[in-house]
């Protein structure tokens, strides 16, 4: 009996010591470390997924004689992005000194501590997935006329300079952190950056060759119909999906109670701003052309999730809809606006991310009192500038040294047998 007692009495006190300890103790630096560092690798993968969302969206708006060329584009600058953002990349980001302009041209090299919070690799991983995404957007705007190997020369610049210096005014510590400039995963940062550089690419290469009629009007059906459909309703998909860890994990921490709160609040505002993006250019799409315009659909998911990215955690779940809805509006209208200035953008990268993430970036002290209109403006007009007067200079010099475009005769036959001398499909168009 006296046993049976000794027993209870252990149970009793082991219960009561375990629900105080359980009510009292946080997660030990050790546990943040690491499911900090799980965050990391587990928002890398999603984003990493993205890149091959950006392939088949751009594959399947290509015409069939140039899905090769787009599949050769997106796994090369997938890899030199990522190896150019471990040479020098990196530290041009984040070794920017406080309040500072520029970091240094060195090599990434793992300083990890536990006292950082998380693991160096991991944040490195999730960080050049970014990377690989900033030059994405540019691809599909300049598809059908772009020599490959110029394009992977200005992957080099973009992944390698354009982007990471930009990323470190905000991200790195530099001058648009201490002005209270606020970009939470990259409306501005990464999706306007890509859309400025695709708008450079677009203005210098010129349009493909008879996309415009004599009267200016656009020629949207054969030759120039989308190879498929249902490759752009997947690379969507796969591109949504991912989005949940380019905004989700950006909250940068898994290791609290507030933590992971914040990535679910952030994963149900993301994924209603693209709900939102989808109903809306539906719509807008019907109302003005007659017809349910699945492109329109499939870009306003995208504008929507774009629009979202800049605060995705502070915004109420209408407000996240709001926003989502409106950047499929711009979105749109945008498309419309680029068509009247005979500006070819092939998959509609730049209203999708350009339009629609700087519209994104200024809608941010709506939600986020910490912030202001002016400082967001002043963000994206250095951003935006700076990575189109680079990009612009970058293109016209490749154009006057190695060569930008492909011959008419080489449009003509597809870049797939110019360019890869793969075809893709064996009908042909």
């Amino acid at each position: 009996m006296k046993n049976y007692f000794k027993i209870i009495l252990g149970v009793g006190l082991f219960l009561s010591f375990a629900q105080t300890s359980f009510a009292e103790t946080t997660m030990s630096e050790e546990g943040q470390y690491i499911f900090n560092s799980l965050a990391f690798y587990i928002g890398g993968v999603l984003v990493a997924f993205m890149a091959a969302g950006f392939c088949m969206l751009e594959s399947g708006l290509v015409t069939t004689k140039s899905v090769s060329t787009i599949g050769a584009k997106n796994i090369g600058k997938f890899a030199i992005a990522s190896l150019v953002f471990f040479l020098f990349g990196y530290n041009l980001a984040y070794g920017v000194p406080e309040g500072g302009w520029i970091g240094s041209f060195t090599v990434w090299s793992d300083g990890s501590e536990i006292g950082t919070g998380y693991s160096d690799s991991s944040d490195w991983f999730f960080q050049a997935m970014f990377v690989c995404a900033t030059v994405s957007i540019v691809s599909g705007a300049v598809a059908e006329r772009i020599k490959i190997w110029p394009f992977f020369a200005f992957a080099v610049v973009m992944a390698g300079f354009i982007y990471p210096i930009s990323m470190g005014w905000q991200w790195g510590g530099g001058w648009l952190s201490s002005a209270g400039f606020s970009d939470f995963a990259g409306s501005t940062l990464v999706h306007a950056c890509g859309g400025a550089a695709a708008l450079a690419g677009v203005i210098v290469l010129g349009a493909r060759e008879g996309r415009f009629g004599r009267k200016g009007e656009p020629k949207s059906m054969v030759p120039f119909a989308a190879s498929s459909i249902p490759l752009v309703t997947l690379g969507t998909f796969l591109l949504w999906f991912g989005w949940f860890g380019f905004n989700g994990f950006s909250q940068l921490a898994m290791g609290t109670f507030d933590d992971v709160n914040a990535i679910s609040k952030i994963a149900v505002n993301t994924h209603l701003a693209g709900a939102s993006g989808v109903v809306v250019g539906a719509i807008i799409s019907r109302l003005h052309g007659g017809k349910t315009d699945i492109i329109m659909m499939l870009n306003g998911a995208l504008a929507g999730l774009v629009a979202i990215t800049a605060e995705p955690l502070t915004p109420t779940p209408i407000l996240a809809i709001v926003i989502g809805g409106f950047g499929s509006i711009i979105m749109y209208y945008g498309t419309k606006y680029l068509e009247r200035l005979h500006l070819d953008d092939v998959v509609g990268a730049i209203p999708v991310h350009m339009f629609a993430g700087i519209f994104g970036t200024l809608v941010v002290p709506i939600s986020n009192p910490d912030t202001s209109f002016g400082t967001q403006l002043i963000g994206v007009i250095s951003v935006v500038l700076f990575s189109f007067v680079l990009s612009l200079i970058t293109f016209k010099v490749l154009k006057q040294t190695i060569g930008l475009r492909i011959s008419k005769e080489a449009e003509k036959l597809g870049t797939d047998k110019a360019e890869i001398g793969v075809v893709a499909y064996s009908i042909r168009d």
